[in-house]
């Protein structure tokens, strides 16, 4: 069995949920090893199986002056210390088929933009890394679009493939969850992640000063979501995590603290453990008389 198998078969198994996590983007190596080590010791704490994140490269901004991160080659040599450092596997997104060779040499899991979703070469030169591929559900799709896309990665000959809900467009600059997405995004047969902090986000919804808009968001209503997430019985959380949100350069209204992180996952846990969400109820139809 490959590596990329044997983690994906350990995510799919993880009780009760796996949890991708770390800061948005990339600032600094020292600022990412920082993040990773502390990240760590919680999940390690919890039991909880982490894959790291983080971006090189935040392609898809609303606003061209925003902080994109350090690229390609200098973002996968600081991801590639952290994994031999700390012993974690990575996960990070692309925008271009061209960056999947490169990315697939560093990262366990190969992440898929919302707005990427449908995009066939990319879902395809992704797959074709071998590496497990995470596809985030376009803030414009119905569920059942998924499926397709997972299929898509599973055509080129990768079967490792995980789908994960991050919120739909609700009117302008909102995005809303619907918990039924979390059953609906089962029917493509493959790992269900929530990201429980982009789907929070008012995309073009923070006014700039001296013109312009950047993403606001939503981060008190990060519990909310992660309580909702986890009672229907989702396989993994995607979170993004900072040590000081007010100051991150990029989403700072939707990373949460790291200092709450332990917290929060830990009544996460307590959350999954009572829930019946990842069991399909047997519904007896049959006349019942007492």
């Amino acid at each position: 069995m490959d590596s990329s198998t044997a983690l994906y078969n350990q995510l799919k198994e993880a009780q009760p949920f796996f949890v991708l996590a770390g800061p948005n983007v990339i600032e600094s190596e020292e600022h990412i090893l920082h993040m990773a080590k502390q990240i760590k010791a919680v999940t390690s704490k919890l039991g909880l199986p982490l894959v790291f994140k983080s971006s090189f490269d935040k392609a898809n901004r609303t606003s061209s002056k925003s902080f994109r991160g350090p690229g390609l080659a200098e973002g996968l040599k600081i991801l590639e210390k952290v994994k031999i450092t700390y012993d974690l596997p990575i996960v990070t997104d692309v925008h271009e088929s061209s960056q999947c060779e490169a990315v697939g040499r560093v990262a366990d899991i190969i992440q898929i933009p919302a707005f990427l979703c449908r995009q066939t070469d990319l879902l395809v030169a992704a797959a074709k890394t071998g590496k497990i591929v995470n596809i985030k559900k376009g803030q414009f799709c119905a569920p059942s679009v998924m499926a397709n896309s997972a299929e898509k990665v599973r055509l080129a000959g990768n079967q490792n493939v995980m789908v994960c809900e991050r919120g739909t467009m609700f009117g302008y600059n909102d995005l809303i969850v619907d918990p039924r997405n979390f059953e609906w995004l089962r029917e493509a047969n493959c790992p269900v992640v929530a990201d429980v902090t982009h789907a929070l986000q008012q995309p073009a919804g923070k006014k700039l000063e001296g013109g312009g808009v950047a993403s606001g968001g939503l981060r008190e209503l990060i519990p909310c979501v992660a309580r909702t997430a986890v009672a229907v019985g989702v396989d993994g959380l995607f979170m993004e995590v900072h040590d000081d949100p007010l100051n991150a350069p990029v989403d700072g209204p939707t990373q949460w603290p790291l200092r709450h992180l332990e917290e929060l996952l830990e009544e996460l846990v307590a959350i999954a453990r009572v829930s019946k969400g990842k069991h399909k109820y047997d519904i007896d139809l049959t006349p019942f008389r007492g």
